[in-house]
């Protein structure tokens, strides 16, 4: 009997081209605070979830770390990050991919560690509605990347066990947090991690982006 395999996909920089509209709207609410970080330091650390990537930011620059301020900045990063809707739009093959995974009959589900307010953006410029597919966000679990949580609920909610599915992402937090509940992770270039990053964080495959992954995909899954 052959066992059945669901894709758990991240979102930013895994299906949507986002990363750097997100790196953009928390270099603006940092600014806010009076807080001066580079944007490559951003960039290092989307893909966690908010309240553990605003703690990591606030310590490494000696802020305070007071959770009226954490809030405050996630509320400036998720006004900055709407005004960028426009720029926001699926990486190549995203569609074809979900469409194809639905074709086969293979379940997916979309695992983000971004609120459903700023997660509601990628959906809609992905053509995704989260009332007919499995989406879930950061609002829905207690601890989001690097820990395994959003992965493990996703696979729940498909009714699939997690180590039977391939997590696809485009971040070290992504590969990490597949280890941890021992599904099989893969990388995809589009997020702006090098490969030798999503191998040592546990990539079995890394491809270019979602289009490079279709056309590889008896690589991860055996086909029905």
């Amino acid at each position: 009997m052959r066992m059945e395999t669901a894709f758990l996909f991240d979102l930013d920089g895994t299906l949507v081209d986002s990363v750097y509209q997100h790196v953009l709207a928390w270099k603006e609410a940092l600014d806010a605070e009076g807080i001066e970080l580079s944007v490559w330091r951003i960039h290092r650390k989307i893909g966690m979830s908010g309240g553990l990537f605003t703690n990591q930011l606030l310590r490494e620059t000696g802020g305070d770390i007071s959770q009226e301020r954490v809030d405050r900045l996630r509320r400036t990063h998720a006004e900055a990050y709407k005004r960028l809707r426009a720029q926001v739009c699926p990486l190549p093959g995203a569609r074809e991919l979900l469409a194809t995974l639905t074709q086969t009959g293979t379940r997916w589900a979309i695992a983000t560690s971004g609120r459903m307010e700023t997660a509601a953006v990628n959906l809609e410029a992905l053509g995704v509605d989260p009332s007919k597919e499995v989406v879930v966000t950061r609002d829905d679990v207690k601890y989001a990347k690097p820990d395994p949580d959003l992965f493990i609920a996703a696979a729940a909610r498909l009714g699939v066990p997690v180590e039977q599915s391939v997590v696809v992402g485009d971040s070290i937090w992504d590969m990490l947090a597949a280890r941890r509940c021992r599904a099989l992770g893969v990388g995809l270039l589009s997020g702006g991690y090098g490969l030798d990053e999503l191998e040592r964080s546990g990539a079995l495959r890394v491809y270019e982006d979602p289009h490079d992954l279709l056309l590889h995909l008896d690589e991860v899954a055996a086909r029905p």
